[in-house]
Order: structure tokens, then C-alpha cells, then sequence
């Protein structure tokens, strides 16, 4: 009986001799036995994931790879792993299997498991190979493209890390089936926020789609993780490292986020895509409140928040209503910041995000007071 195999978009991250594909399709895993083979001629393959995670997928990745020897490094699940402990694991595990360069590492998993795994590949040997295979819907469409990797630490988070690519990206749509809805919110956030920052029809295709998106649809998931994707793609493309202020419009929201989820002490209480969602809207009433963007834009974006089920203000997330002072001293510790102060991603408008640079921040200490003055828990 001949076996079809699943249809598949690869969308090209152009980074001359470093460019990758990064694979969408459901039932992608299938064929991940041959894509492992074209990148390395080893037989064994460490494969970092969760105890979550495995549970749920590892066995799936076992069978794909038959034809290698599958060494699991299983971590504890949630933000707290990515840490200095937890990376040096993973790095002893990586050395005592005496890997070299030519050796691949696969991090199957979310945005953690994603961000640890790719620190220890970019310094283990200074640089060795790796593979992301995300399983978070957040993971697919941000975190696993792009070569950013790191740590937190007490100051911050993500403070600690390295630019440092993978060799491919495979992103298999069935992995999402197993899914929480409240994940596929958090993950959405990361996808719409691609509309705010440059494409206003993207954003459009959200407000139509999103319930769909969220619940699971097949049709509506594939289409924005290739949109979003392929938006993130031409970004690192043209400001790998961000020196250019152009792959800074993708911390749109993060700033407020980071905050949030410091305030929260980076647990399950808040993820990260529901600080960034909280923190986009915020960037957007901040917009307006400094008459840069209309205030229709910013009600539309938190009307739109709210009714696909996600927090769009930092007191639904239980935030303190004195906390303001404490969430600027979090900013404080951005790794954006410079000499010249803290950059914020601030917008014109939907779909047109920018850098907006010497920002007071009494200001934003003002705004955040009176953002946390209202919808207490909602």
C-alpha cells in the first residue's frame, strides 16, 4: 500500500551559509528519520526534552528515528529550567556522551526546552548543531526560529544567552493536538502579534479566525504558523542580531511582559505569551495615551484580546495595584537597555509598529498606576 505523506511548507530563513528551513506540515515527524540523516552522518542523536513532553511525544520521535540510537536528557518542566543548573545538565550529558561538531542535538519541546538546549549547542564544543522541534503552538511560530537562546537569571529574564542558529526547524502540526486551550491562547498572542507590527490584513485574518485558531482548527493553525513564520523568517533575515532596530519590533509587548511575568516570579501563574498579550495592549494604550496611535486602535486590540479568552489588562493577571514601581525597577533590568535608556516597541496604528527611543519613564511609571487601577481580576 503506498503511503502518502503529509503536504509541507518549507519557509527559508535566508542567512547566506547559516539558512535553514524551517518544515510546518501535520505528521511532519514521519520523515524526520531522513532529515536527521541529511544533516549529520552519526547514528546517535541526544534528544533534550521534558518530563511533560516525553511523556506525550518522545515515544512518537523514537519510531521516526528508528534507523538512530535516541538518547533522551529529560528535564522538569516549566520556566524555572532555564537556568544555570539546569544548562549545566544539559552540557554534562552532551560531554559525557563525548559529542563533536558534527554531532546534532534535537530539542523537542516549548519555548524552555527550546531556549536551554540551543545555549548548550551554541557553547558545548563553542558550536555544535542543532534541530528545534517545538511542541508549543507559541514555540512554532517565535521561539524556535531565529537563534536566540538563553538563560534567566535572578536579574531578568533571558539575560544570560547566545545568538546561535539551528540547522533546521520542524514544526509538526499534529503535536499540537495535545495542546491546553489555555496554551493555544498563550500562543496566539505571538501570532497576532505579527499583524500589529506590519501587516494590517494579517491582523484582520486574526480578528476573523481567531476563535477557529484557538479551538484547534487545522486549516486555521497551518496557515498562521506559515504566516507567522515566514514574517519572523524575513525579520532575522534582514537584522540577525538586532543592530538595526528591525527585529526589535518583535519584542512588541515583551517589554510590559517581561515585567509581568518577573512580578509573578516567571511561574505558571502567568505564561509568556499571556504577558505578552497583556503587554501588547498595553504598549497600544500607552500608544495612545502619548497620542501616537488612535484610541480606537488600542480599544480594538484589547476588545479583540478579551474575546478570544485572553487577559488584556496586568490586573486580570492578579498583578497588585501598587506594584507599578516595582514592574519599572523589572523594566530596569531589560536587556534592550542602553546608554541612552530603554527603548520601547510602541505603535502608529495596527500594523505599524516602531522603535520609540527616549521614553520617560515617569511616564510609564504613571501609565502602569493607573493601568493597574482597573480590572481587578476580571
Amino acid at each position: 500500500m503506498k503511503t502518502t505523506m503529509p503536504e509541507i511548507t518549507d519557509v527559508t530563513v535566508g542567512l547566506g551559509p547559516r539558512s535553514y528551513q524551517v518544515s510546518i506540515g501535520a505528521g511532519l515527524l514521519t520523515s524526520a528519520g531522513a532529515r536527521l540523516a541529511a544533516l549529520t552522518k552519526k547514528r546517535r542523536v541526544a534528544v533534550v526534552t521534558d518530563t511533560s513532553v516525553a511523556a506525550l511525544h518522545l515515544p512518537r520521535l523514537r519510531e521516526a528515528l528508528a534507523g538512530f540510537e535516541v538518547v533522551p536528557i529529560v528535564l522538569p518542566p516549566g520556566e524555572a529550567t532555564k537556568s544555570f543548573a539546569q544548562l549545566e545538565a544539559v552540557v554534562d550529558a552532551l560531554l559525557a556522551l563525548e559529542v563533536t561538531r558534527s554531532d546534532v542535538v534535537i530539542a523537542l519541546g516549548g519555548g524552555v526546552i527550546g531556549d536551554l538546549t540551543g545555549f548548550a549547542a551554541a557553547i558545548v564544543k563553542r558550536g555544535m548543531a542543532f534541530v528545534q522541534v517545538p511542541t508549543t503552538l507559541l514555540a512554532m511560530v517565535d521561539s524556535s526560529v531565529g537563534g536566540k537562546t538563553g538563560i534567566n537569571t535572578r536579574a531578568g529574564k533571558n539575560l544570560v544567552g547566545a545568538f546561535h542558529q539551528p540547522v533546521a526547524v520542524w514544526a509538526d502540526l499534529e503535536l499540537l493536538q495535545s495542546l491546553p486551550l489555555r496554551e493555544r491562547r498563550a500562543g496566539y498572542a505571538e501570532i497576532v502579534k505579527y499583524g500589529l507590527i506590519a501587516d494590517a490584513a494579517f491582523y484582520a485574518w486574526c480578528e476573523a479566525n481567531a476563535a477557529a485558531l484557538v479551538a484547534g482548527d487545522s486549516a486555521a493553525l497551518a496557515h498562521a504558523v506559515a504566516q507567522s513564520c515566514r514574517a519572523k523568517a524575513a525579520i532575522v533575515a534582514a537584522d540577525e542580531r538586532e543592530t538595526d532596530d528591525i527585529r526589535a519590533l518583535l519584542n512588541l509587548g515583551h517589554t510590559f511582559g517581561h515585567a509581568l511575568e518577573a512580578e509573578t516570579g516567571f511561574g505558571g501563574a502567568l505564561l509568556h505569551g499571556e504577558a505578552v498579550g497583556i503587554g501588547m495592549a498595553q504598549a497600544f494604550r500607552f500608544s495612545a495615551r502619548r497620542g501616537l496611535c488612535p484610541q480606537a486602535d488600542a480599544d480594538r486590540l484589547t476588545a479583540h484580546l478579551r474575546a478570544v479568552g485572553m487577559m488584556a489588562w496586568p490586573g486580570e493577571a492578579g498583578i497588585a495595584a501598587d506594584a507599578a514601581p516595582g514592574l519599572v525597577r523589572h523594566m530596569l533590568h531589560d536587556k534592550k537597555m542602553t546608554a541612552d535608556g530603554l527603548p520601547f516597541i510602541l505603535a502608529r496604528g495596527i500594523g505599524d509598529a516602531f522603535v520609540a527611543k527616549g521614553v520617560p519613564m515617569e511616564a510609564v511609571t504613571a501609565f502602569l498606576a493607573d493601568e493597574l487601577a482597573v480590572h481587578r481580576h476580571v
